[in-house]
């Protein structure tokens, strides 16, 4: 029986997953350019742009496999629940410090780190809860259709977030514009309450917590088609983390606040116009290649953003970008859904959470000392190439996932 494009959004609480993962997705990134053109107006320094990336990456790598653990012994509504109250009282800090006189300046940034770590805390212990828990409200034949809107749903969010922050920071200020993600984060945290299910994960292996920690990573040690999808997508997101040094480029192609907004939400253009292709569609054939030649697409248009000196030129390679790297999320969150069973979801996303999540972080520290050694140009060339070696050598040794076809 052919499922309909917009089976899964039927489902109520799953709906209502959506449009809370959305909000929380607006508010953060809107946050994201505010924090990084109002640090990098006090520094001038591109490295405090990766110090940023650093802040997220260290404590989210730190707590992930524990919140995975946690989100297949507790209620999974609970937890998502304190992880967007936890971002709510981030975001109120960061208001609280742009408005306080000498909170942060020019050799004074630390307490804007320290708040993101806080913040990258509870986004660690939230993303396991959520990602499980919108498995959990469907029947597993919807899984595919799920992920694809799902992921739409992030992208819509990360067009409109980081352009409304541009645009409130540049013609209001950085005040009003953590006042605003205050606010969507307060509304995301009231859908999350609004949530009908609340259900306690099934627990089938009761075992010490050192032990259950292990099962999720020995689960994806063992499955090699998911283990490489993780891999690909680490190392080409850690090489290819150009957006990152945005507020560099914005200078560069004096663009400003405003400018930054768009070129930070033209990769999620891309990525939702691809991703509603994708749910309209039959499940991919060639899913193997498909990613394959997704993530070397998203190196190209690296490699010729770095070369670009006209706005409008690097507003449409990033477009590029974000339609290839949406082909492999897709590929690899339905494989990560599809392969592993109920009861594992909350551990095993944990561990793609460090595969994949902390290598947005780590991949904007690793660009943010590469443009002090290199420059910003060179590094974001250089982050291009190694990612089409990247996928080169994963086809080399990955020929199970080089040879997948259909995933549903």
């Amino acid at each position: 029986m052919t499922l309909s494009p917009y089976a899964s959004l039927q489902n109520a609480d799953f709906r209502r997953i959506l449009l809370a993962h959305g909000t929380l997705t607006l508010a953060r990134e809107a946050q994201i350019v505010v924090v990084g053109w109002q640090v990098f107006q006090l520094t001038h320094d591109p490295l405090s742009l990766g110090l940023i990336g650093l802040a997220e990456a260290l404590p989210f790598i730190a707590v992930a496999l524990y919140a995975g653990h946690l989100a297949d012994r507790v209620t999974r509504r609970t937890l998502a629940v304190a992880g967007a109250f936890a971002l709510v009282c981030s975001a109120i800090a960061l208001l609280l410090l742009t408005i306080t006189p000498g909170a942060i300046g020019a050799s004074r940034v630390w307490p804007v780190y320290v708040v993101i770590a806080l913040s990258a805390t509870a986004r660690s212990f939230m993303r396991p809860a959520v990602f499980a828990l919108s498995a959990e409200v469907l029947p597993r034949e919807l899984y595919p259709n799920a992920v694809a809107w799902r992921t739409s749903t992030w992208h819509l969010a990360a067009v409109a977030g980081p352009a409304a922050g541009g645009l409130l920071y540049g013609f209001s200020g950085a005040a009003l514009a953590y006042g605003a993600v205050v606010i969507a984060m307060a509304l995301g945290l009231a859908i999350l309450l609004s949530l009908a299910h609340r259900a306690k994960p099934e627990v089938i292996d009761a075992v010490p917590i050192g032990e259950s920690l292990k099962v999720g990573i020995r689960f994806v040690l063992g499955e090699q088609v998911l283990l490489a999808a993780m891999t690909l997508d680490l190392f080409a997101v850690l090489f290819g983390g150009a957006v990152a040094l945005l507020p560099a480029f914005a200078k560069l192609l004096e663009a400003g606040p405003e400018g930054l907004g768009v070129l930070r939400a033209a990769p999620a253009v891309g990525s939702i116009v691809i991703g509603l292709v994708i749910a309209h569609r039959p499940p991919m054939r060639n899913a193997g290649f498909a990613l394959f030649a997704s993530v070397a697409g998203f190196g190209v248009c690296i490699i010729a953003f770095g070369l670009s000196r006209s706005f409008w030129l690097s507003f449409v390679l990033l477009i590029a970008s974000g339609a290839f790297d949406n082909v492999s999320v897709v590929i690899r969150s339905t494989l990560l859904q599809t392969r592993t069973p109920q009861h594992l979801l909350g551990r095993v996303s944990a561990v793609n959470q460090i595969f994949i999540g902390s290598s947005n972080e780590i991949g904007a520290f690793e660009s943010g000392v590469a443009a002090r050694l290199l420059g910003v140009v060179p590094s974001v060339l250089f982050g291009g190439i190694m990612t089409l070696l990247v996928v080169a050598i994963t086809a080399w040794r990955a020929p199970k996932l080089r040879s997948l076809r259909e995933i549903q």
